[in-house]
Protein backbone atom coordinates (compact mmCIF):
# COMPACT_ATOMS: atom_id res chain seq x y z
CA UNK A 1 0.00 0.00 0.00
CA UNK A 2 1.40 2.90 -1.47
CA UNK A 3 0.36 6.93 0.50
CA UNK A 4 0.26 10.20 -1.58
CA UNK A 5 0.50 13.36 -0.16
CA UNK A 6 -3.02 15.24 0.71
CA UNK A 7 -4.18 17.49 -0.94
CA UNK A 8 -5.23 21.27 0.77
CA UNK A 9 -8.28 21.02 0.60
CA UNK A 10 -9.16 17.47 1.38
CA UNK A 11 -12.98 16.54 2.58
CA UNK A 12 -11.87 13.72 4.71
CA UNK A 13 -10.73 13.80 8.03
CA UNK A 14 -9.01 10.75 7.54
CA UNK A 15 -7.10 9.58 4.27
CA UNK A 16 -9.55 7.31 1.86
CA UNK A 17 -8.47 4.58 0.10
CA UNK A 18 -8.68 3.89 -3.49
CA UNK A 19 -9.16 -0.59 -4.29
CA UNK A 20 -7.76 -0.49 -7.99
CA UNK A 21 -8.71 -3.77 -9.15
CA UNK A 22 -7.20 -5.99 -11.67
CA UNK A 23 -7.44 -6.77 -14.54
CA UNK A 24 -9.41 -3.77 -15.39
CA UNK A 25 -8.97 -1.86 -18.75
CA UNK A 26 -7.99 -2.69 -22.34
CA UNK A 27 -8.83 -6.21 -23.11
CA UNK A 28 -7.21 -8.61 -26.39
CA UNK A 29 -10.03 -7.77 -28.68
CA UNK A 30 -9.78 -3.81 -27.83
CA UNK A 31 -5.95 -3.67 -28.09
CA UNK A 32 -6.10 -5.40 -31.31
CA UNK A 33 -8.55 -3.65 -32.90
CA UNK A 34 -6.33 0.06 -32.16
CA UNK A 35 -3.61 -1.70 -33.35
CA UNK A 36 -5.46 -2.71 -36.41
CA UNK A 37 -5.98 1.06 -36.86
CA UNK A 38 -2.60 2.83 -36.19
CA UNK A 39 -0.84 -0.25 -38.66
CA UNK A 40 -3.28 0.99 -41.08
CA UNK A 41 -2.54 4.61 -40.85
CA UNK A 42 1.70 3.34 -40.97
CA UNK A 43 0.88 1.34 -44.27
CA UNK A 44 -1.49 3.47 -46.05
CA UNK A 45 -0.78 6.60 -44.78
CA UNK A 46 -3.62 9.49 -43.61
CA UNK A 47 -6.58 9.41 -43.69
CA UNK A 48 -7.55 5.73 -42.97
CA UNK A 49 -11.71 5.10 -42.92
CA UNK A 50 -13.44 3.15 -40.13
CA UNK A 51 -16.38 2.52 -40.12
CA UNK A 52 -18.66 3.37 -36.75
CA UNK A 53 -16.68 3.81 -33.44
CA UNK A 54 -13.48 1.58 -33.40
CA UNK A 55 -14.33 0.60 -29.79
CA UNK A 56 -16.74 2.26 -27.33
CA UNK A 57 -14.62 4.61 -25.96
CA UNK A 58 -14.57 8.22 -26.78
CA UNK A 59 -11.01 9.48 -25.68
CA UNK A 60 -9.76 6.33 -27.94
CA UNK A 61 -11.86 7.95 -30.99
CA UNK A 62 -10.39 10.86 -30.74
CA UNK A 63 -6.55 10.53 -30.11
CA UNK A 64 -7.06 7.86 -33.14
CA UNK A 65 -8.85 10.38 -35.09
CA UNK A 66 -5.80 12.90 -34.38
CA UNK A 67 -3.55 10.55 -35.76
CA UNK A 68 -5.14 10.13 -38.92
CA UNK A 69 -8.59 7.72 -38.65
CA UNK A 70 -11.73 9.62 -39.80
CA UNK A 71 -14.63 7.74 -38.35
CA UNK A 72 -17.73 7.62 -40.75
CA UNK A 73 -21.23 6.13 -40.11
CA UNK A 74 -21.54 5.27 -43.64
CA UNK A 75 -20.11 3.83 -46.19
CA UNK A 76 -21.16 5.83 -48.78
CA UNK A 77 -18.74 8.33 -46.59
CA UNK A 78 -16.20 6.51 -47.99
CA UNK A 79 -14.47 7.40 -51.59
CA UNK A 80 -14.31 4.03 -54.09
CA UNK A 81 -11.08 2.37 -53.52
CA UNK A 82 -10.36 3.46 -49.95
CA UNK A 83 -9.34 1.08 -47.56
CA UNK A 84 -12.13 0.69 -44.34
CA UNK A 85 -12.14 -0.83 -41.10
CA UNK A 86 -14.58 -2.51 -39.85
CA UNK A 87 -14.47 -1.88 -35.43
CA UNK A 88 -14.59 -4.98 -32.67
CA UNK A 89 -17.90 -5.14 -32.79
CA UNK A 90 -18.42 -7.31 -36.14
CA UNK A 91 -20.48 -6.11 -38.99
CA UNK A 92 -23.77 -8.25 -41.03
CA UNK A 93 -22.59 -9.52 -44.30
CA UNK A 94 -24.98 -7.23 -45.46
CA UNK A 95 -22.13 -4.32 -44.57
CA UNK A 96 -19.44 -6.40 -46.20
CA UNK A 97 -21.21 -6.69 -49.26
CA UNK A 98 -21.87 -2.75 -49.56
CA UNK A 99 -18.40 -2.33 -49.12
CA UNK A 100 -17.40 -5.02 -51.93
CA UNK A 101 -19.44 -2.69 -54.37
CA UNK A 102 -17.94 0.16 -53.62
CA UNK A 103 -14.76 -1.38 -54.72
CA UNK A 104 -13.21 -0.80 -50.58
CA UNK A 105 -10.35 -2.59 -49.02
CA UNK A 106 -11.87 -4.01 -45.92
CA UNK A 107 -9.76 -4.52 -42.78
CA UNK A 108 -11.75 -6.43 -40.48
CA UNK A 109 -10.30 -5.53 -37.05
CA UNK A 110 -13.48 -7.86 -35.53
CA UNK A 111 -12.91 -9.42 -32.11
CA UNK A 112 -12.29 -12.79 -32.59
CA UNK A 113 -14.45 -13.90 -29.87
CA UNK A 114 -17.90 -11.70 -31.74
CA UNK A 115 -16.34 -13.86 -34.92
CA UNK A 116 -16.94 -16.91 -32.88
CA UNK A 117 -20.63 -16.38 -32.07
CA UNK A 118 -20.77 -14.89 -35.76
CA UNK A 119 -19.62 -18.63 -36.67
CA UNK A 120 -21.73 -20.21 -34.23
CA UNK A 121 -24.98 -18.29 -35.62
CA UNK A 122 -24.04 -19.46 -39.47
CA UNK A 123 -23.52 -23.06 -38.34
CA UNK A 124 -26.97 -23.13 -36.62
CA UNK A 125 -29.09 -21.74 -38.86
CA UNK A 126 -27.66 -23.69 -41.73
CA UNK A 127 -28.87 -26.82 -39.71
CA UNK A 128 -32.49 -25.17 -39.86
CA UNK A 129 -32.25 -24.00 -36.16
CA UNK A 130 -34.19 -21.65 -34.69
CA UNK A 131 -31.04 -19.35 -32.71
CA UNK A 132 -32.29 -16.99 -29.25
CA UNK A 133 -29.65 -14.40 -29.57
CA UNK A 134 -29.27 -13.08 -25.55
CA UNK A 135 -27.99 -9.48 -25.89
CA UNK A 136 -29.09 -5.70 -26.54
CA UNK A 137 -30.55 -5.43 -29.43
CA UNK A 138 -29.22 -2.19 -30.70
CA UNK A 139 -25.43 -2.25 -29.53
CA UNK A 140 -23.60 -2.67 -32.67
CA UNK A 141 -22.51 -6.26 -31.45
CA UNK A 142 -26.29 -7.46 -31.82
CA UNK A 143 -26.74 -6.01 -34.91
CA UNK A 144 -23.99 -7.17 -36.68
CA UNK A 145 -25.03 -10.89 -35.09
CA UNK A 146 -28.52 -10.76 -36.41
CA UNK A 147 -27.26 -9.91 -39.79
CA UNK A 148 -25.80 -13.06 -40.08
CA UNK A 149 -29.32 -14.64 -40.43
CA UNK A 150 -32.08 -12.91 -39.59
CA UNK A 151 -34.88 -15.14 -40.68
CA UNK A 152 -33.46 -17.85 -37.64
CA UNK A 153 -32.69 -15.12 -35.06
CA UNK A 154 -34.75 -14.19 -31.83
CA UNK A 155 -33.16 -11.38 -29.92
CA UNK A 156 -34.35 -11.48 -26.21
CA UNK A 157 -32.25 -9.63 -23.52
CA UNK A 158 -34.74 -10.09 -20.04
CA UNK A 159 -36.58 -13.64 -18.59
CA UNK A 160 -40.39 -12.07 -19.65
CA UNK A 161 -39.40 -12.19 -23.08
CA UNK A 162 -38.20 -15.86 -22.65
CA UNK A 163 -41.69 -16.29 -21.53
CA UNK A 164 -43.13 -14.84 -24.59
CA UNK A 165 -41.28 -16.67 -26.64
CA UNK A 166 -43.04 -18.57 -29.26
CA UNK A 167 -41.17 -21.36 -31.25
CA UNK A 168 -42.05 -23.74 -34.08
CA UNK A 169 -39.28 -26.69 -32.78
CA UNK A 170 -38.52 -26.87 -29.90
CA UNK A 171 -35.94 -29.63 -30.80
CA UNK A 172 -34.03 -27.52 -32.44
CA UNK A 173 -33.46 -24.47 -30.77
CA UNK A 174 -30.01 -22.92 -29.53
CA UNK A 175 -29.25 -19.88 -27.61
CA UNK A 176 -25.88 -17.74 -28.13
CA UNK A 177 -25.21 -14.65 -26.01
CA UNK A 178 -23.44 -10.75 -27.12
CA UNK A 179 -20.14 -11.07 -25.49
CA UNK A 180 -20.21 -8.25 -23.02
CA UNK A 181 -23.43 -9.40 -21.20
CA UNK A 182 -23.72 -9.46 -17.29
CA UNK A 183 -22.67 -13.15 -15.84
CA UNK A 184 -25.96 -13.19 -13.45
CA UNK A 185 -28.50 -11.55 -15.59
CA UNK A 186 -26.99 -14.10 -18.69
CA UNK A 187 -27.37 -16.97 -16.57
CA UNK A 188 -30.75 -16.21 -15.29
CA UNK A 189 -32.57 -15.94 -18.70
CA UNK A 190 -30.50 -18.99 -19.62
CA UNK A 191 -31.66 -20.90 -16.65
CA UNK A 192 -35.45 -20.29 -17.59
CA UNK A 193 -34.77 -20.92 -21.27
CA UNK A 194 -33.88 -24.29 -20.26
CA UNK A 195 -37.32 -24.46 -17.89
CA UNK A 196 -39.35 -23.72 -20.49
CA UNK A 197 -37.45 -25.56 -23.53
CA UNK A 198 -35.56 -28.80 -21.88
CA UNK A 199 -33.66 -29.73 -25.21
CA UNK A 200 -32.47 -26.65 -25.68
CA UNK A 201 -28.62 -26.38 -26.78
CA UNK A 202 -26.06 -23.81 -25.19
CA UNK A 203 -22.93 -22.48 -27.39
CA UNK A 204 -19.82 -25.03 -27.52
CA UNK A 205 -18.55 -22.67 -25.39
CA UNK A 206 -18.84 -19.62 -23.08
CA UNK A 207 -19.64 -16.78 -25.49
CA UNK A 208 -19.24 -13.81 -22.89
CA UNK A 209 -15.89 -13.00 -23.11
CA UNK A 210 -12.95 -13.76 -20.67
CA UNK A 211 -12.38 -9.66 -20.42
CA UNK A 212 -15.77 -9.45 -19.60
CA UNK A 213 -15.96 -12.22 -16.81
CA UNK A 214 -12.99 -11.60 -15.17
CA UNK A 215 -13.65 -7.73 -14.94
CA UNK A 216 -17.50 -8.94 -12.77
CA UNK A 217 -15.78 -11.37 -10.95
CA UNK A 218 -12.89 -8.51 -9.60
CA UNK A 219 -15.67 -5.99 -9.07
CA UNK A 220 -17.72 -8.99 -7.55
CA UNK A 221 -14.35 -10.31 -5.22
CA UNK A 222 -14.15 -6.48 -4.12
CA UNK A 223 -17.98 -5.13 -3.78
CA UNK A 224 -18.54 -6.36 -0.07
CA UNK A 225 -15.07 -4.49 0.90
CA UNK A 226 -15.33 -1.20 -0.59
CA UNK A 227 -18.36 1.59 0.25
CA UNK A 228 -18.62 1.96 -3.57
CA UNK A 229 -17.04 0.92 -7.02
CA UNK A 230 -16.04 3.72 -9.80
CA UNK A 231 -16.35 2.31 -12.96
CA UNK A 232 -13.99 4.05 -16.04
CA UNK A 233 -15.89 3.89 -19.01
CA UNK A 234 -18.07 4.87 -22.01
CA UNK A 235 -21.87 5.58 -21.35
CA UNK A 236 -22.72 3.36 -24.71
CA UNK A 237 -19.97 0.85 -23.12
CA UNK A 238 -22.06 -2.29 -23.08
CA UNK A 239 -19.28 -3.82 -20.80
CA UNK A 240 -18.05 -0.74 -18.64
CA UNK A 241 -22.25 -0.27 -17.84
CA UNK A 242 -22.75 -4.26 -16.71
CA UNK A 243 -19.48 -3.62 -14.95
CA UNK A 244 -21.60 -0.93 -12.53
CA UNK A 245 -24.68 -3.12 -12.85
CA UNK A 246 -23.02 -6.35 -11.08
CA UNK A 247 -21.26 -4.01 -8.27
CA UNK A 248 -25.17 -2.73 -7.84
CA UNK A 249 -26.34 -5.74 -7.67
CA UNK A 250 -23.84 -6.90 -4.86
CA UNK A 251 -24.98 -3.91 -3.12
CA UNK A 252 -22.05 -1.40 -3.40
CA UNK A 253 -22.98 1.92 -4.56
CA UNK A 254 -21.66 2.16 -8.35
CA UNK A 255 -20.98 4.93 -10.22
CA UNK A 256 -20.10 5.56 -14.15
CA UNK A 257 -17.96 8.02 -15.37
CA UNK A 258 -16.32 8.62 -18.53
CA UNK A 259 -13.23 10.53 -17.33
CA UNK A 260 -12.13 12.25 -13.86
CA UNK A 261 -13.83 15.23 -14.30
CA UNK A 262 -17.03 13.47 -14.00
CA UNK A 263 -16.88 11.90 -11.21
CA UNK A 264 -19.94 13.61 -8.39
CA UNK A 265 -18.58 15.06 -5.44
CA UNK A 266 -21.42 14.27 -3.95
CA UNK A 267 -21.53 10.39 -4.90
CA UNK A 268 -18.46 10.24 -2.77
CA UNK A 269 -19.77 11.80 0.65
CA UNK A 270 -19.62 8.69 3.42
CA UNK A 271 -17.77 6.34 0.94
CA UNK A 272 -14.06 6.07 2.73
CA UNK A 273 -12.92 3.18 0.96
CA UNK A 274 -13.84 3.01 -3.03
CA UNK A 275 -13.55 0.42 -5.33
CA UNK A 276 -11.69 1.73 -8.98
CA UNK A 277 -12.03 -0.51 -12.24
CA UNK A 278 -12.23 0.29 -16.12
CA UNK A 279 -14.48 -1.47 -18.70
CA UNK A 280 -12.87 -3.66 -21.80
CA UNK A 281 -12.44 -0.39 -24.21
CA UNK A 282 -10.86 2.15 -21.45
CA UNK A 283 -7.52 2.80 -21.71
CA UNK A 284 -5.13 2.83 -18.77
CA UNK A 285 -4.34 6.85 -18.65
CA UNK A 286 -8.10 7.62 -17.82
CA UNK A 287 -7.87 4.97 -14.70
CA UNK A 288 -4.73 7.12 -13.82
CA UNK A 289 -6.23 10.52 -14.43
CA UNK A 290 -9.31 9.31 -11.83
CA UNK A 291 -6.74 7.96 -8.98
CA UNK A 292 -5.33 11.63 -9.18
CA UNK A 293 -8.56 13.26 -9.06
CA UNK A 294 -9.57 11.46 -5.94
CA UNK A 295 -6.28 12.21 -4.23
CA UNK A 296 -7.61 15.45 -3.98
CA UNK A 297 -10.92 14.47 -2.77
CA UNK A 298 -8.71 12.97 0.67
CA UNK A 299 -8.64 9.17 -0.86
CA UNK A 300 -5.03 9.20 -0.94
CA UNK A 301 -4.09 5.41 -0.08
CA UNK A 302 -3.84 3.24 -2.83
CA UNK A 303 -4.43 -0.57 -2.86
CA UNK A 304 -4.32 -2.91 -6.08
CA UNK A 305 -6.15 -6.06 -6.01
CA UNK A 306 -5.31 -8.85 -8.90
CA UNK A 307 -8.38 -11.43 -9.01
CA UNK A 308 -6.78 -13.10 -12.12
CA UNK A 309 -3.76 -12.88 -14.43
CA UNK A 310 -4.59 -12.06 -18.07
CA UNK A 311 -2.30 -12.42 -20.82
CA UNK A 312 -4.48 -12.93 -24.00
CA UNK A 313 -3.27 -11.80 -27.47
CA UNK A 314 -4.70 -11.89 -30.60
CA UNK A 315 -3.20 -11.88 -34.03
CA UNK A 316 -3.98 -9.28 -36.59
CA UNK A 317 -6.11 -9.87 -39.48
CA UNK A 318 -4.82 -11.36 -41.98
CA UNK A 319 -5.48 -8.59 -44.68
CA UNK A 320 -3.35 -6.34 -42.50
CA UNK A 321 -0.94 -9.13 -41.91
CA UNK A 322 -0.84 -9.33 -45.85
CA UNK A 323 -0.31 -5.42 -46.08
CA UNK A 324 2.76 -5.37 -43.59
CA UNK A 325 4.36 -7.92 -45.83
CA UNK A 326 4.48 -6.16 -48.78
CA UNK A 327 5.45 -3.05 -47.13
CA UNK A 328 8.31 -4.40 -45.07
CA UNK A 329 7.02 -3.22 -41.70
Amino acid sequence: MSEFPVAPHDTHREPGTVVLLRPRGFCAGVIRAIEVVRSAIKILGRPVYVRKEIVHNRHVVDELRVEGAVFVDSLDEVPPGEAVIFSAHGVSPEVRQHALRRNLRLIDATCPLVTKVHLEVIRYARANYTIILIGHRNHDEVIGTLGEAPESIRVISSVEEVDALDVLDPLRLVYLTQTTLSLDDCAEIVARLKERFPEITGPPSQDICYATQNRQMAVKGVAAKVDGVLVVGAKNSSNSSRLAEVAQGMGAGACLVDSAGDIPAEWLEGRRNIGLTAGASTPEVLVQEVVTRLRLFGYTRLEEVEWIPEDVRFVLPPELRSMRAQHAI
